[in-house]
């Protein structure tokens, strides 16, 4: 087996910042995650309706924000007034909804590595997995360790990877279909970021030997770490910033 092309980010990510402990995709939450050491974070970025980069995991606002309807639907001067905070507990009220620009300088400026897991509206997967990228690029200018842009979505990481060629990207996969390989290939994914349940040792193997690193979701429990770890797996995405201990 040919040698794998270095894997620059750290073996532990927090998930949504320290998305338990703090409300998730968040500036507050991706400081907790550094507070308990963590040097990378992943967070979800999808577009508002004037083209802006903003973190949030769900297509609609009513879960973690005070707003209602399409998350997609605001500007993102709408959105910036909107409590994304409070939903989670009263020490959080008044937590801005986070825009790709701030959460970059905020990384940059605190050595954190960031996955972008690109989240696009269904409809707007090529303008948004291209306006991220370019945004990323941008964003990223002159850093050495750039982000590392993931999605569910093929069509995004294609049109990310058509704006921004070189910027590293991962796979996501919830199942492991038998053209998992192909269709990373076609992407040109230095990675496949997969749920925790799909890894074994084995698999490991298999896609090391297809030249690709693995990255894996969400991953709580000590005992699971440290078996992930053993046999290979390179990033470790997890809520769990308390329990599972930054060496």
């Amino acid at each position: 087996m040919a040698p794998l092309p270095r894997w620059p980010y750290p073996r532990l990510c927090a998930h949504r910042g320290a998305g338990k402990l703090a409300p998730e995709n968040t500036l507050a939450a991706l400081r907790l995650g550094l507070s308990y050491g963590y040097r990378m974070a992943e967070v979800d970025v999808r577009l508002s309706a004037d083209g802006i980069g903003f973190l949030l995991h769900d297509a609609t606002l009513d879960r973690t924000t005070n707003g209602r309807g399409r998350a997609d639907a605001l500007t993102f001067g709408n959105l910036a007034l909107l409590d994304a905070g409070s939903w989670h507990s009263a020490a959080f009220a008044g937590e801005p909804v986070a825009s790709l620009t701030n959460v970059a300088r905020w990384c940059i400026g605190s050595s954190v590595a960031l996955n972008i897991e690109i989240k696009p509206t269904p409809g707007r997967e090529r303008e948004t997995g291209a306006a991220i990228a370019l945004d990323a690029q941008n964003l990223w200018d002159g850093v050495e360790l750039k982000p590392l842009l993931s999605s569910f979505s093929e069509a995004a990481l294609d049109a990310a990877r058509d704006a921004v060629p070189d910027l590293p990207r991962a796979l996501l996969l919830e199942e492991l279909s038998s053209d998992w390989l192909e269709r990373a290939t076609a992407l040109e994914c230095i990675a496949l970021d997969l749920r925790h349940t799909l890894v074994t040792a084995a698999l490991v193997e298999q896609v090391n030997r297809a030249g690709l690193r693995i990255a894996t979701w969400t991953v709580n429990e000590l005992q699971r770490v440290a078996e992930l770890l053993a046999w290979g797996v390179d990033t470790i995405i997890t809520d769990a910033v308390d329990v599972v201990v930054v060496r």
